[in-house]
């Protein structure tokens, strides 16, 4: 405001609005930070470069109000004329291609082909936000893996929040929910040290959504109010998509289908329907319609399915949308799409729950033994996951068969840790110091220290030197 009330050129008041902006959206003002963005890059048309940096950050603002707003602010930066040279090309070309769901580049690519030109670091984060609309999901934990590095070993502490959560969303559709925890955990505590309201908010309803798939009804619930607290928006905060498909997600894993309904039909609404929980939600959307026996209400979500498969070339999405036909098509032809679907691999989580639901239609058609073939590896994933309602499934569909399946605890020797006990673990086990851990999770020396003291025995050792023999890699 100060240096504002001394300048009268315009492009300088445009680079400051963009740093009012940026913070207004940390806070969740969204739509006063969204119409600031806009004003500025509006008086910023004469100088390109600079319209295209604030009208990038303007495609997120417009994400949390919906779809005409989004449309707008896209128009607005396809007409800018940008240098073909210059790395702005490039990153604001694969902005438009995502939102208009034009899928013509890898991530991968377009990130070498901005740094080769220069590109500023804080142009790339926006850029994994569109790779998970895209679907790209593994190039987006590279690089946003890349960019919390970079800002770990700058200590700009004030991106990590965003950068956190994205890669938080890429594990979890991964099918690494330990891992996605870590994150996502650290994205929450720093978001609250810095009062980050917008990324409280997201990164509250993330953890909601880890802890419906583990079945944890009580951290769910928590992590959800605690998401959307009136403080943040109550019902129009910005973790509210995310707490709705937790909330829907927990339910259609415990049975309560109805319940789960009607969350996922909230999700096909503005300004739900196109952000990428939205979209990621629809495969439940399609379950829970045709559990309830109604799959009228699962509306167009074939549609949507198909049409990002043929965009996305991502035969994990070809696998969702061939199970929604399994579940959807007539029930002669249901096999026939089943097969496909696991014929085109997919990851862990989404291709057990395509076994458990194969496995619980063979079993109504009286084919016992293909059934038991399908249901006892989508429980022993299940397990492995920690997803513990549908392992529950797994073992009630297979004792229906008359095969016993013991409960199993979560597996492995990182399920007594919490989310920060295990990334300081796995820090010490590189051989780092307590300040060096420290300096790399803006924790405290004395902080590290204690947590390292309540990890060693759930381990089962004494010393630093005993953690490198240990399995701490993620899921």
């Amino acid at each position: 405001e100060r240096a504002a009330a001394q300048t009268a050129d315009p492009l300088l008041a445009a680079r400051l609005d963009l740093v009012r902006g940026l913070a207004e959206f940390g806070v969740g003002k969204r739509l006063p930070a969204h119409r600031r963005l806009v004003a500025a890059a509006d008086a910023a048309r004469r100088e390109p470069l600079l319209a295209a940096r604030i009208l990038t950050v303007a495609v997120h603002t417009a994400w949390y109000l919906g779809a005409d707003e989004l449309g707008e602010v896209t128009d607005r930066l396809a007409s800018l004329p940008l240098p073909e040279d210059d790395s702005l090309a490039h990153t604001t070309g694969y902005v438009l291609d995502g939102v208009h769901g034009r899928f013509r580049a890898e991530l991968r690519a377009t990130v070498d082909a901005a740094r080769a030109t220069g590109v500023d670091a804080g142009d790339l984060v926006q850029l994994c936000g569109i790779g998970l609309v895209v679907g790209q999901d593994e190039q987006v934990t590279e690089l946003a893996a890349d960019l919390v590095a970079d800002c770990r070993d700058q200590g700009r502490i004030g991106p990590l929040p965003t950068l956190l959560f994205f890669r938080a969303e890429a594990e979890t559709f991964l099918g690494r929910p330990r891992e996605a925890l870590v994150v996502a955990t650290e994205g929450a505590r720093i978001a609250e040290d810095i009062g980050q309201e917008h990324w409280i908010s997201q990164l509250s309803a993330c953890l909601a959504y880890l802890a419906a798939l583990g079945g944890d009804e009580a951290t769910c619930r928590a992590a959800a109010d605690r998401a959307l607290a009136e403080e943040f928006g109550g019902a129009d905060a910005p973790g509210a998509s995310w707490a709705h498909a937790a909330l829907g997600l927990l339910d259609l894993g415990l049975g309560r289908v109805d319940s789960a309904m009607s969350r996922f039909e909230s999700l096909t609404e503005e300004p739900s329907r196109h952000m990428v929980i939205g979209l990621r939600s629809l495969p439940d959307l399609v379950e829970a319609a045709v559990r309830l026996a109604d799959p009228a209400r699962a509306g167009d979500a074939l549609d949507r399915l198909d049409a990002w498969a043929e965009d996305s070339r991502q035969d994990w999405v070809a696998a969702l949308a061939a199970r929604a036909r399994a579940l959807l098509g007539p029930d002669d032809r249901a096999e026939e799409h089943f097969l496909t679907s696991l014929d085109l691999g997919g990851r862990p989580l989404e291709r057990a729950r395509t076994q458990l639901l194969y496995g619980e239609w063979l079993r109504r058609n009286r084919r016992k033994v293909d059934a038991r073939n399908q249901l006892q590896p989508a429980m022993e994933t299940f397990q492995r996951l920690d997803a513990a309602p549908w392992a529950e499934r797994a073992r009630v569909e297979l004792g229906a068969l008359g095969v016993g399946a013991a409960a199993r605890a979560g597996s492995g020797v990182l399920a007594a840790l919490t989310p920060q006990e295990l990334q300081i673990v796995r820090l010490a086990a590189q051989g780092m110091t307590n300040r060096d851990i420290a300096a790399q999770l803006f924790l405290s020396p004395r902080t590290v220290g204690h947590h390292l003291y309540k990890a060693y025995p759930k381990l089962g050792v004494v010393s630093r030197g005993e953690l490198a023999a240990l399995p701490l890699d993620a899921d």
